[in-house]
């Protein structure tokens, strides 16, 4: 299978060429190979299964729903299934938004989503230009491609207009400064350009920003900047977006990634664990943003009814069973000892996160720090992790600016056994890539001993 599928798959695949398994069966944070091998997996459909594989209140409302031989398909309509998403949703959002919250079904995917974010904020407010920040990540649509801050591999779509804005990152502040300064910094950046008669800045429809950066690396944005981008964007009629693709239901340790900062966004961009599995993307936001005429923005596949029913079966189990909560438990405790990696692993250059999102940057022990103090960083050990990883049975992909960040999004079923295991599997593959790589680099340089020399 994996052979048919190299020889008729487009060049494009990602997960396939890291990760060859071929999963045959999956529940929780279980799957299993066609070879009979199992895995824990940290990837969880790049964070789309808060519950995990196969979850019963999932299944139980797919099975539901074909068995009521209700219509699969309804384009727009209004139909139960929709109205019980729709209210199960709305319970979750800030009540300030919720108050006065619209609905727009979107395409499948996230993107879809982040494109209809776009194009409501700039027919409302009749501009055109955007915020966007550096390290971003919001989808392979060109608008959302032209959001991103992109990589060698996925260059951001060229787009007029975009102003991209520094992401408050520690490890690497693009001030050299870190912390509390270096998100005063960044504010005070972003209200100057927009300000400034002469900043160049189109005057911006939208700042779209992700609470925590995830394909960016993992690295979560500080409350207190975010509530500072709040301030900056609402003083000048700038309404602000929220991705909330990845950091959604209860991923971060709060419901959705703004809760933390206590920031209410204008517009908030949903997809991912929504639909419980199953592809469904959603905007919310204020109703004075709804100028859309009727069928000004539209989609044959935004009425997925099976989505829709474990999607509200999804959002009101994490509810009842307080998952975010256990989420912020256990991964404060994953980060704990993933920090005390670095006490034992020099190539461990920072470990950050927030909930059960979490990213520990891999760097060059053996190179020079930066002018900072950073080390640069270290893809091809990241990737040999990763491949350490796979053989241990622990499922984890890579993220960041240079893939050099192994991403960890576990379930938020997640047991406290499953947990540990993780991290024992973890720390062994990084021992084991970081072995090699010493062994590498001997083979590659040899220093011969005294004796030899003399």
């Amino acid at each position: 299978m994996l052979r048919r599928q190299a020889a008729r798959e487009s060049a494009a695949r990602t997960y396939a060429r890291s990760l060859p398994i071929v999963p045959v069966r999956a529940r929780g944070m279980t799957v299993e190979g066609a070879d009979g091998r199992r895995y824990l997996d940290c990837l969880s459909g790049a964070g789309s299964l808060a519950l995990g594989h196969n979850h019963p209140v999932a299944l139980e409302a797919i099975r539901s729903v074909l068995d009521s031989g209700a219509p699969l398909h309804v384009l727009d309509l209004a139909t139960p299934v929709k109205d019980a998403f729709t209210t199960a949703l709305f319970e979750t959002l800030p009540p300030a938004l919720a108050d006065r919250a619209k609905v727009q079904f979107c395409g499948p995917a996230g993107t879809d989503a982040v494109e209809a974010a776009l194009k409501l904020t700039r027919a409302a407010t009749g501009r055109h230009g955007l915020l966007a920040f550096s390290g971003a990540y919001h989808g392979m649509t060109e608008g959302a491609r032209a959001a991103s801050g992109g990589t060698p591999a996925r260059p951001p779509a060229v787009v007029p207009g975009v102003t991209r804005l520094p992401y408050p990152y520690d490890y690497r502040c693009p001030f050299g400064v870190g912390g509390r300064q270096a998100a005063e910094l960044s504010a005070r950046l972003t209200a100057n350009l927009l300000d400034d008669p002469a900043g160049g800045v189109e005057p911006p429809a939208a700042m779209l920003v992700e609470p925590v950066q995830g394909e960016g690396g993992v690295v979560p944005s500080p409350d207190e900047w975010l509530r500072r981008m709040r301030e900056i964007t609402a003083a000048r009629g700038i309404p602000l977006v929220a991705d909330e693709v990845q950091t959604g239901v209860g991923r971060t340790g709060a419901f959705w990634g703004t809760d933390h900062s206590g920031v209410v966004p204008d517009v908030m961009v949903m997809s991912k664990a929504i639909g419980g599995s199953l592809p469904l993307a959603v905007i919310v936001y204020r109703d004075d943003l709804d100028v859309w005429e009727p069928g000004a923005h539209a989609g044959t596949f935004r009425g997925n009814q099976l989505a829709m029913a474990a999607g509200t079966a999804t959002l009101r189990y994490v509810t009842a069973n307080r998952l975010a909560e256990r989420a912020g438990a256990v991964g404060a405790m994953m980060l704990t000892r993933l920090r005390s990696l670095a006490a034992h692993h020099s190539c461990v250059g920072d470990v950050r996160g927030r909930g059960l999102m979490i990213g520990v940057e891999l760097v060059d022990a053996e190179a020079e720090r930066d002018e900072y103090g950073a080390l640069p960083a270290a893809p091809g050990l990241a990737a040999a992790v990763r491949a350490e990883a796979l053989r241990r049975g622990l499922i984890v992909e890579l993220g960041g600016r240079h893939g050099a960040v192994v991403r960890l999004l576990p379930p938020l079923t997640i047991t406290d056994e499953q947990a540990e295991a993780v991290l024992d599997r973890l720390a062994d593959a990084i021992d084991a890539a970081e072995r090699a790589a010493r062994r590498d680099r001997r083979a590659a340089d040899p220093t011969p001993c005294d004796g030899a020399q003399r």
